[in-house]
């Protein structure tokens, strides 16, 4: 080894590993018909450096449109109960109660609920690929692609987790080698669609493009992934010099998943969207209540004149560009506390029963082009408060939870209006 061609340390500790288990097995093994193994066979097409990356997009393609197809009656029995209770709800005596009972409590954390089929059929399919084995080569399969463009060999995983929840996958990064390739990992990893952003992309797709909605959703996640890539590939170029290296890891056996496996996982994700909806969803909600139907003129004034109103009003000129209008807006600011919330939100100011009467008033405000372009702003502007603190946590500065907020809110807005320029001039 030498100082112009160095070797990275994992590389030869894992070559002198497998050096000494193939020392004892010729000892042990001798050597007869050479047989290829099932696991040698699929490797041959998962692994391929060309045909993998094209059977793991159609994979990830496949996923999204399983988990719409398979959720969609459950959204509208879910739906249809939901209504049901704002009913109920808004036959009691005092006015002020009804309200914030159907309007804020059912309207807003019972409209999140609707979404919660198509992310626990999303888990289960996840969980499914992750018990046979696949996902791991996944990770080899795209890990050359992220080492070219400057990521980590191990920040896969990071990544992986983020469509989860940023919240883990900035955890994770501490698994990187060398400081400047964990803050890369780090900076990068809220870019991943996580599972909160789903019920924005459902809810507009179905508004727009009820017909593609599923590959629509997929290629929400396929550019969040192209512009981690990106970003990280300017990080590692502008600011961070951090050399990137390979990921070693063991490839396990392919193995038949078993449904009980899969469900208890798929709880065991599913489960924390739950805690959500019941705790700071639920505060949200009540307190998105609040400031739409209270104002400086006193409680249930019109909605424009609502502190909601005033406060989205006084932001959205920085907005008209991207043809966001204040009730949007307002939505999209409330959403720096959880992505769920600007749905949420948008139930709460419209007042509406169910996605169906939202996707209405949607339909009314904006065009498939802005629709896009607010898509692509929810994708990457900062994914929640919680990710922001864990930043500030693992790399135990502000200064770089600010620079995440900073450059996904510009980034957000700038892709959002480059989205209704070329949109407007194509359409």
């Amino acid at each position: 080894m030498s100082k112009d061609n160095p070797i990275d340390p994992q590389i030869l500790l894992a070559e002198e590993r497998y050096k000494i288990i193939s020392d004892i097995i010729s000892e042990v093994y001798s050597k007869g018909e050479k047989h290829y193994s099932k696991t040698d066979l699929l490797d041959r097409v998962f692994l391929h450096p060309y045909l993998g990356i094209m059977i793991f997009l159609v994979v990830m393609w496949a996923m999204f449109h399983f988990t719409f197809e398979a959720s969609a009656v459950f959204m509208v029995i879910i739906e249809n109960i939901i209504e049901w209770l704002k009913g109920f709800a808004l036959q009691i005596p005092n006015p002020v109660i009804a309200s914030l009972i159907a309007e804020g409590i059912i309207g807003g954390v019972g409209f999140i609920l609707v979404f919660v089929p198509p992310i626990f059929f999303m888990y289960f399919t996840i969980s499914i690929l992750e018990d046979s084995g696949y996902l791991a080569r996944a990770a080899f399969v795209m890990d050359k692609i992220m080492v070219k463009m400057g990521l980590h060999g191990r920040s896969f995983i990071p990544l992986l987790l983020g469509f989860g929840c940023s919240v883990p996958g900035i955890m994770a990064a501490r698994t990187v080698d060398g400081r400047e390739n964990r803050l890369t990992t780090i900076l990068v990893t809220p870019l991943m669609s996580c599972s909160a952003r789903l019920p924005v992309y459902i809810m507009i797709a179905g508004a727009f493009f009820p017909l593609y909605q599923g590959t629509i959703v997929f290629l929400m996640y396929i550019i969040g992934i192209v512009f981690a890539i990106l970003m990280a590939l300017i990080f590692q170029k502008l600011i961070f010099k951090g050399k990137s290296s390979p990921f070693i890891m063991e490839l396990p056996e392919y193995q038949t998943p078993t449904f009980h496996g899969s469900v208890i996982h798929t709880w065991e994700r599913g489960v924390l969207f739950l805690k959500k909806a019941g705790t700071y969803l639920l505060f949200g909600a009540v307190l998105l209540w609040f400031i739409s139907k209270m104002g400086p003129g006193g409680y249930d004034v019109p909605i424009a004149e609502s502190y909601a109103g005033i406060l989205g009003n006084a932001i959205a000129p920085l907005f008209v560009p991207l043809g966001f209008d204040w009730t949007i807006v307002t939505a999209l600011i409330f959403g720096f506390f959880a992505k769920e919330i600007v749905v949420e939100s948008l139930s709460i100011i419209y007042s509406v029963n169910g996605a169906a009467a939202i996707r209405l008033q949607l339909l009314g405000l904006m065009t498939p082009v802005t629709a896009f372009a607010l898509m692509i702003f929810v994708l990457l502007y900062t994914p929640c408060i919680a990710a922001i603190g864990t930043i500030r946590k693992e790399t135990n500065s502000w200064k770089w939870a600010m620079v995440s907020v900073v450059y996904q809110v510009g980034l957000a807005y700038s892709m959002a209006f480059l989205v209704v320029a070329v949109g407007g001039l194509i359409f």
